[in-house]
C-alpha cells in the first residue's frame, strides 16, 4: 500500500503545470484589461494545485507515521518487553483476576475436603474461667474497635447492622441456617484477627435444654459467670430518634449502673445493670440510630402480664428430640427458626427481640446452639443431609427455588458465598464440630 502511494505521487509530479492560453487578438485590442484578467485567471490554478500538493503530502506523512506506530506497538515493543505484552490489557486483566478469585473462592476443592483437626465448640458452662474471660474481653475489644465501613461506629456495631440489613432477608427461608452459620464463622475469625481471641478457641454455645425448667434462672444470666441478668429498672424515657449514630464509646471508670441509667432502653426492656456487658452502648435498634443501654425484658409471650420469666416449653429434651427427628430440611429449618430461635428472642426481649439482636452478646451463644442443632441433624445421615437443602430461596420468594448454588449475601461487609460452602462444618474452610 505504501509503495503504491509513492508511485502515484511521482507520476503526479511528472505532469506539466497548467499554463493559461492567451488569445492574441483579444490581447491586442484590450491589452491592459487582458493583462490584468489573465494574471488573475492564471493565479487560481496555481493556488489550487499547491493546495492539492500539500494535502497529499500531509496524507502521506500521516499514513507513514501510522505504519511506524503499528510496527513499534506490535513488533518492537513485544520483542523488548515480552512480560508486559504477554498479558491482556488492564481492563480485561482485572476482569480475569476477579474471575480467578471468584472461581477460587467457590472451587469445591477448597471447601469440600475434610479438615484434619477440627476445633470443638463447647457449652458455655464447660469453659474455664480463663476461657470465658477471653471471649468476653474479645467482644469488648470489638466494641472499642472503629469500623471501616461507616463513621462513628465499631466493628461490633457492624454485625448488628449487617444482621438487621441483608441478614433480615434470610429469615423464614432455606438460607436461615447457612447464613447464620457463615456469620458466626466470620465473627469468630474477626475476634481472632482483631482482638487476640486465641487461635484454638471457638465461639461457645448455650445448651438451653439444661435450663428448660427455668431459663431466666440459667447461669448464662449470672452477673459473675454469665452475660448479666434481666434489665432491672426503668430507663430514661427518651424515645429513639433517627439520625446519625453517636461516636462509639468505650468503657469508662464510672459504674455500669450510672452509665446505663443515663441512656434510654429499647424493645420494651430495661437496662442491664450488672455482668460483663452492662457498659455496652449499642448505637442502633432495628432501623433507628439511637445510642442506648444494653436492654433486656424477660417475658412469656403466651402470658403477656407475666414478666421476668422465659418460657422453656420449646427447650425441653422431648421437644428438641421431636425437631431432630424431622425428615425434610425445609420442615426442620422451619421448626428450628419458629420454635427454638424465635422463642428465645421474644422471651429475652429488649435488644434481643429486634433485627439488630446482635447488639446483645447472647446472640452468638444462642445462634451457635441453633447451628449445633443443624450439625446434629446433618450427622444423623451425613451422606444425605450434608447436601440436603430446599425451601424458599429467601424471604417472600417462591417455594422450591432454593439451591446449593444460591449466594449468601453480605452486602459488601465481606465476600458473598455460595450456600454449599456452609453446608459442612468439617470442611476445609469451617473446620469445627460440637461437643
Amino acid at each position: 500500500m505504501f509503495n503504491s502511494l509513492q508511485i502515484a505521487y511521482r507520476e503526479w509530479l511528472r505532469k506539466p503545470r497548467y499554463t493559461p492560453v492567451v488569445d492574441d487578438t483579444e490581447s491586442q485590442t484590450s491589452c491592459t484589461a487582458s493583462s490584468s484578467e489573465s494574471g488573475a485567471e492564471g493565479e487560481k490554478p496555481v493556488e489550487a494545485t499547491s493546495l492539492k500538493h500539500h494535502l497529499l503530502t500531509a496524507y502521506l506523512i500521516i499514513t507513514t507515521l501510522a505504519w511506524i506506530s503499528l510496527v513499534i506497538r506490535f513488533i518492537l515493543l513485544p520483542f523488548f518487553l515480552p512480560d508486559y505484552y504477554a498479558q491482556p490489557p488492564p481492563p480485561l486483566r482485572i476482569w480475569q483476576q476477579w474471575q480467578q478469585t471468584t472461581s477460587s473462592n467457590n472451587n469445591p476443592s477448597n471447601y469440600s475436603k475434610a479438615c484434619k483437626h477440627p476445633a470443638t465448640r463447647r457449652e458455655w458452662r464447660s469453659l474455664t474461667s480463663t476461657e470465658r474471660s477471653e471471649f468476653v474481653d474479645a467482644i469488648h475489644c470489638l466494641a472499642r474497635t472503629p469500623s471501616q465501613w461507616g463513621p462513628n461506629r465499631t466493628i461490633y456495631d457492624d454485625f448488628s447492622i449487617l444482621h438487621g440489613g441483608v441478614g433480615s432477608w434470610c429469615h423464614r427461608s432455606a438460607s436461615f441456617l447457612p447464613w447464620h452459620r457463615w456469620t458466626l464463622h466470620i465473627f469468630e475469625n474477626i475476634l481472632k484477627d482483631k482482638c487476640g481471641f486465641p487461635r484454638e478457641a471457638t465461639i461457645p454455645y448455650w445448651d438451653w435444654s439444661l435450663d428448660h425448667q427455668s431459663l431466666a434462672s440459667s447461669s448464662i444470666f449470672s452477673p459473675l459467670t454469665g452475660f448479666g441478668s434481666d434489665g432491672s429498672s426503668p430507663s430514661s424515657p427518651s424515645p429513639p430518634s433517627s439520625g446519625s449514630p453517636s461516636p462509639p464509646s468505650s468503657p469508662s471508670s464510672g459504674s455500669p449502673s450510672s452509665m446505663s441509667t443515663a441512656l434510654p432502653s429499647v424493645g420494651q426492656g430495661h437496662c442491664v445493670l450488672n455482668g460483663p456487658f452492662a457498659d455496652l452502648r449499642p448505637i442502633i435498634y432495628n432501623h433507628t440510630y439511637v445510642t442506648h443501654c444494653l436492654s433486656r425484658g424477660f417475658n412469656d409471650p403466651k402470658r403477656p402480664n407475666v414478666t421476668g420469666v422465659i418460657s422453656g416449653d420449646h427447650y425441653k429434651p422431648e421437644a428438641i428430640g421431636e425437631i431432630l427427628r424431622t425428615d425434610d430440611y425445609k420442615e426442620f429449618a422451619k421448626r428450628v427458626e419458629e420454635r427454638l430461635h424465635n422463642g428465645l428472642h421474644q422471651g429475652v426481649g429488649g435488644d434481643f427481640r429486634a433485627m439488630t439482636a446482635a447488639n446483645d452478646p447472647l446472640f452468638y451463644v444462642h445462634h451457635a446452639s441453633l447451628d449445633r442443632m443443624w450439625w446434629r441433624w446433618q450427622w444423623e445421615i451425613p451422606e444425605v443431609r450434608l447436601t440436603e437443602y430446599n425451601g424458599k430461596h429467601m424471604f417472600n420468594s417462591t417455594p422450591g427455588e432454593a439451591s446449593l448454588k444460591d449466594v449468601l449475601l453480605y452486602g459488601g461487609f465481606t465476600d458473598d458465598v455460595l450456600v454449599e460452602r456452609a453446608m459442612s462444618t468439617e470442611s476445609g474452610e469451617l473446620c469445627y464440630r460440637y461437643q
